[in-house]
C-alpha cells in the first residue's frame, strides 16, 4: 500500500511539473501589442508593421494620412492593463506609433487593510 501511494505521489508531481513546463512554454511565446509595439521603427511599411501587430480593429484615412487602431489590446504579460494602440502612416510609411488610454483591469479595486481586534 505504501509504494502504490508512492508511485501515486511521484506520478502526480511529474505530471504537475510537466503541465507547468508546458504553460511556460506556451505563454513564453505569447507576446501582447504593448511588447511588439518595440519591434516598430519609423519608415516600416504598412505590410511590414501588419506582420508585427497584425490586422487592425480599424483604420482610417484623412488627407496623406493613413491610422491603424488596435483596440484594447494588453499592455504586457505581467499586467491586465489594456490600451488602445495607433499606428500613423503617412504615405504608406509608419511616422508615428503609441498608446492612448490606458484602462485598468478594474479601477475599483482598492487597498484592503486588516486591523486586528482585541
Amino acid at each position: 500500500m505504501h509504494d502504490l501511494k508512492l508511485a501515486t505521489m511521484r506520478f502526480s508531481m511529474r505530471l504537475t511539473f510537466l503541465a507547468l513546463l508546458f504553460a511556460v512554454i506556451m505563454l513564453g511565446g505569447c507576446r501582447t501589442t504593448g511588447e511588439k509595439m518595440s519591434d516598430l521603427y519609423p519608415g516600416m511599411t504598412q505590410a511590414q508593421t501588419m506582420e508585427k501587430l497584425g490586422r487592425p480593429d480599424s483604420f482610417r484615412s484623412s488627407g496623406e494620412y493613413e491610422i491603424y487602431t488596435y483596440s484594447n489590446r494588453l499592455m504586457s504579460g505581467w499586467a491586465w492593463d489594456r490600451s488602445d494602440y495607433h499606428v500613423i502612416f503617412k504615405n504608406e510609411k509608419l511616422v508615428e506609433y503609441g498608446h492612448g488610454e490606458v484602462r485598468q483591469n478594474n479601477p475599483n479595486t482598492g487597498t484592503l487593510v486588516l486591523v486586528p481586534v482585541n
